[in-house]
């Protein structure tokens, strides 16, 4: 297990900056073109909310994860961190990671409260052990592309690992953005299986992005630069894509997150939209409910976040609140953050069922007890 040291050319990594300019449109047609725009009731809700400054400004905080302890875990990407923060002591702790190029995106917490991180920069899976501040790191290979300011020239990009699922064996699966591919870390021998999306393998093109698992075991994704979400299976290697349809004149999706239910239905996030995306495996059917928020110029949802059958927690960066989607009523309850203009990003809820997400805009962790 060793790490990369060489620093990439930023601009070769697709991180969510350039997601905010992402929005392609798609070259093939893949099946599941079907889709429903369903009407939903809006109700303003008022919640208990705290948030708390981060030690330094600057600090590009993505995905938060818990653990039992409700210790809330993060990446800084503007400060080279893998960080926690304690609610009862309401104290931050931040470590440096080994070889870290400031580059933290997904971040999860095992049942046994270690914690996984993705490093797009460094280009590694990480694993950090809170007793006894101990580090592993499984490096990736990489990838290569023609240098556009040079024919001649091949540039070596890292895979960029993105988000992270933990699966019923144990193993770490994620999205690999710059590689089109999806990844499956073995953590028992510590070995690495990819799965390419395209044939011939493309670099750069579909961008993986979210990436969940659904009670049979299939891996379902979102590809941000064609509009698409995908499920692999991890037994036959068998893909298929889907593409959800966009009403004429309008840009397709730009397609963030994506998770499972309990009752099979998978759900999507739309970040140049306040569009949330229902999809049904079964019926290979799309329905779209529009959060609150124009949506226009603005990013819209991001993280999600599901609590029961009928409980789908958003953040909506449109309307500057956390949002819950009743599913069985059709009703979204929107909750306007204090702090204004704070563009929340993910979202994770704590063991004592409070919703904790990041401000990315103002610095802070936000905490929601509805």
């Amino acid at each position: 297990m060793t790490s990369i040291h060489k620093r990439l050319p930023a601009w070769s990594l697709a991180l969510l900056v350039g997601i905010l300019l992402l929005i392609s449109a798609c070259s093939d047609m893949p099946v599941g073109q079907t889709g429903d725009q369903a009407h939903a009731q809006t109700r303003h809700v008022q919640g208990t909310f705290s948030e708390y400054p981060l030690p330094q400004d600057k600090s590009g905080i993505m995905r938060p994860a818990i653990d039992s302890h409700g210790r809330v875990w993060f990446g800084e990407m503007g400060q080279n961190y893998l960080a926690s923060f304690d609610p009862r002591s309401k104290t931050f702790e931040q470590f440096t990671p080994p070889h870290g190029q400031a580059g933290i995106m997904g971040v999860i917490v095992a049942p046994d409260n270690t914690v996984w991180y993705a490093e797009q920069y460094a280009n590694y899976i990480g694993h950090y052990n809170p007793i006894n501040k101990h580090f592993d790191i499984y490096t990736l290979p990489t990838v290569t592309k023609p240098d556009p300011t040079s024919n001649k020239q091949m540039l070596k990009l890292p895979v960029a690992p993105n988000e992270l699922l933990l699966d019923r064996q144990g193993n770490i699966w994620f999205t690999e953005m710059n590689a089109d591919a999806i990844g499956k870390l073995n953590i028992k021998t510590g070995t690495f299986s990819h799965y390419p999306l395209s044939n011939p393998r493309t670099v750069q093109k579909l961008s993986p992005y979210g990436i969940t698992q659904d009670r049979q075991g299939k891996i379902w994704f979102t590809n941000s630069g064609t509009n698409t979400i995908g499920s692999l299976d991890p037994v036959s290697g068998t893909l298929r894509f889907y593409t959800p349809p966009t009403p004429a004149g309008q840009d397709p999706f730009s397609l963030m997150e994506i998770t499972s239910d309990p009752s099979g239905m998978l759900w999507i996030s739309t970040f140049n939209t306040n569009k949330l995306i229902l999809f049904d495996p079964n019926r290979e059917s799309f329905t779209t409910y529009t959060a609150p928020g124009s949506g226009r110029g603005i990013p819209g949802i991001y993280g999600l976040l599901v609590t029961s059958s009928n409980g789908i927690w958003a953040t909506v960066s449109a309307s500057n609140s956390i949002v819950h989607f009743n599913v069985r009523t059709k009703t979204f309850d929107y909750y306007p953050i204090p702090s204004p203009n704070c563009t929340p990003l993910g979202i994770s809820q704590a063991p004592d069922k409070s919703i904790w997400f990041t401000e990315s805009a103002t610095n802070q962790l936000g905490a929601l007890k509805p």
